[in-house]
């Protein structure tokens, strides 16, 4: 039997508004995800500690401090150094379209915006994981 999806939910930085971190860890809850709430005000290095400790598929970030474009690519490149690059990063917050294609450019999975659907959400993680899963498996 395949193992629940463990993600962590956190909020990097400076950034205290953590309602729609809530609201999204609470939807991966309900699809079945095992969900780490990695609380506020988190270093990208504290982030990664958590991810690796709790052994985890996937990061989500809600940033809406506008300092995204610092925080992910600390994120990721923690990550990296952890030897942890098969976790996916994902989140989401305010951030615009091109920044969005920069992230991406960097190794930062897709990222949901105000108004994204929680469906939307749900079913990256799930399509995302199962591949990184499987291409792992096959190395």
């Amino acid at each position: 039997m395949e193992q629940p999806i463990r993600v962590l939910v956190a909020k990097p930085g400076l950034d205290g508004h953590d309602r729609g971190a809530k609201v999204v860890a609470a939807a991966l809850r309900d699809a079945g995800m095992e969900v780490i709430y990695g609380g506020l005000h988190q270093t990208p290095e504290a982030i990664v500690q958590m991810a690796v400790q709790e052994d985890v598929d996937a990061v989500g970030l809600s940033i809406l401090s506008g300092a995204h474009m610092t925080l992910f690519p600390k994120v990721k490149e923690h990550l990296n150094r952890a030897g942890a690059e098969s976790i996916l990063l994902t989140g989401g917050g305010i951030i615009s379209a091109g920044d969005m294609d920069k992230l991406e450019k960097l190794g930062v999975g897709q990222l949901f915006g105000p108004g994204s659907r929680l469906a939307d959400l749900v079913d990256y993680i799930e399509k995302e994981v199962a591949r990184r899963r499987t291409a792992t498996r096959s190395a």
